[in-house]
């Protein structure tokens, strides 16, 4: 069964979700940095790989490591694993062409496209508010995107940052499916097994590219190769740990917190500064995101005060 944990820290909640999203932020600015010299495959092994013993050992200390490592549904865990694996190696390519604040800007577009599988995956309701949010959302993508889309124009290999920018939403789409799936797993699978299981086979499904041009780093890349595999792990638990304190509600719009670290790192060691077309797109997306999350919050407030009256004996 999956775990059921109470929400009764909610400001170490909070305090472990800002953590986790700095630290998969560092994460991403280690990635980067290695993608000059690294092939996206070879590196998202080594961010599974090498976050393994972090995720192992943070079982064990909460003596959980049978219910981490055993599963019912190995065939659904391998198909997170694919998932994960595709999505991780789009994203690290799109590291490669595109300022490190512009892929998560773009990124925040898989709660919106989440939203919309989930309707059809898993025959979810979503009402007006949240199709116009979402429809809002996804013009805020548009404005971030547009100015890169050179090629609708001038055709594939003109442009390597509209490669990017393609490649980059590709990443979304395939991060949302990524939730989908996870949140149907996570009606039977405990949560660390889900976490345990992504690593191993999203470790075995990247170990399939190294006949395609994998290398052996310079000690520079294998220290940050080493930094993303295990601030990758750590992050994980810290975004784990934060659920457990508080409601998803609560601390999900933290995510957008990345979108400072990106600026921060993308300006201080990359030297990169975002247009101002990727400031403007993810503040609408934000919006749009944050107004999703209000929503579910105020809907999951009137179920349970329905529910509470449902309970409620007659009076008389």
């Amino acid at each position: 069964m999956a775990e059921v944990q109470p929400a009764s820290a909610p400001v170490r909640g909070i305090a472990l979700k800002c953590a986790s999203v700095a630290i998969f932020s560092v994460m991403a600015a280690a990635v980067k940095a290695a993608q000059a010299e690294v092939p996206a495959g070879e590196a998202v092994f080594f961010r599974a790989f090498l976050a393994l013993p972090v995720v192992v050992a943070y079982a064990w200390a909460r003596g959980r490591l049978a219910a981490a490592t055993s599963t019912r549904n190995l065939r659904a865990h391998a198909i997170r694993g694919v998932i994960g694996a595709a999505g991780m190696g789009v994203s690290f390519t799109a590291l490669g062409l595109l300022p490190l604040p512009e892929v998560i800007a773009i990124g925040f577009a898989a709660p919106l496209l989440a939203t919309v599988m989930a309707v059809f995956l898993l025959g979810e309701v979503v009402r007006a508010y949240r199709w116009s949010a979402v429809f809002i959302g996804l013009i805020g993508v548009i404005v971030m995107i547009w100015p890169r889309l050179t090629v609708l124009r001038d055709g594939f290999g003109s442009d390597l940052e509209a490669i990017g920018t393609i490649t980059a939403l590709v990443a979304a789409f395939l991060m949302a499916l990524a939730q989908i799936h996870v949140r149907w797993l996570a009606r039977t699978e405990p949560v660390l097994a889900i976490v345990f299981w992504f690593h191993v086979s999203c470790s075995l499904g990247a170990l399939l590219t190294l006949p395609f041009g994998w290398v052996w780093p310079s000690a520079e890349v294998w220290l940050l190769l080493i930094v993303s595999g295990v601030f990758g792990g750590t992050a994980q638990i810290f975004l784990t740990e934060s659920y457990r304190h508080a409601d998803a509600s609560t601390v999900a719009p933290f995510d957008y917190t990345s979108m400072i670290y990106g600026l921060l790192i993308g300006y201080f060691i990359f030297g990169e500064a975002p247009e101002v077309a990727v400031l403007l797109g993810a503040s609408i997306v934000i919006g749009a995101g944050l107004f999703i999350l209000w929503r579910e919050r105020q809907l999951g407030i009137l179920a349970e005060r329905k529910e509470a009256r449902r309970a409620m004996p007659p009076q008389g």
